[in-house]
């Protein structure tokens, strides 16, 4: 596997997937990068079939340039399930932001979908739990993290650093797995 290309123009989740694939020895290309133009419909149920849509997708345009016959494409799809909320807003998290106080118990999720070369797909689920905050707090990480609370930390996930984050995060749990499954192939 010479390159990885990430269906993701978000430069945030970049950062982190540099950081937690960096040693995988693969180019790593934002689809941006890579000169993709595609605006995927993500019309699935649930985080995993969203993430296999893209990744499907995105390998399709790939496997059509010569530069990326043989790259892997990754996509995620995450979000914020609140079980005050019967998990909402889920797939929906961009959509509305707020919860009431008396149920604050809530987790990221992010499904990490990985098209091979050879047209398999596989997906896997990371996860990090912790409540909705009391307040805003914190600088790093960006989306929900100034309000999403770990009670074992003391902070929310935007005041721990790059680090810890990418050590804790439903993106980092779902990127470890990913990479099992990449160090595989």
């Amino acid at each position: 596997m010479e390159k990885i290309i990430f269906a993701t123009g978000n430069e945030h989740k970049m950062i982190e997937i540099r950081a937690i694939l960096s040693d995988l020895g693969a180019e790593i290309l934002s689809q941006k990068e890579a000169g993709i133009k595609a605006d995927v419909v993500e019309d699935g149920a649930t985080f995993e079939e969203n993430a296999m849509i893209k990744a499907t997708e995105i390998a399709k345009i790939a496997n059509q340039m010569p530069e990326y016959k043989n790259a892997v494409v990754l996509a995620d799809d995450s979000g914020l399930e609140i079980d005050y909320l019967n998990k909402e807003p889920g797939i929906y998290s961009a959509r509305y932001m707020g919860v009431p106080d008396e149920k604050r118990t809530a987790r990221f999720v992010c499904a990490i979908a990985a098209a091979m070369p050879d047209g398999s797909c596989e997906v896997v689920r990371g996860t990090m739990e912790g409540i909705i905050g009391h307040e805003i707090a914190g600088e790093n990480g960006f989306g929900y993290d100034p309000i999403f609370f770990l009670p074992e930390y003391g902070c929310t996930s935007a005041e721990l650093s790059p680090e810890k984050k990418n050590e804790l995060s439903h993106r980092g749990e779902g990127l470890r797995k990913i990479r099992k499954i990449l160090e595989h192939k």
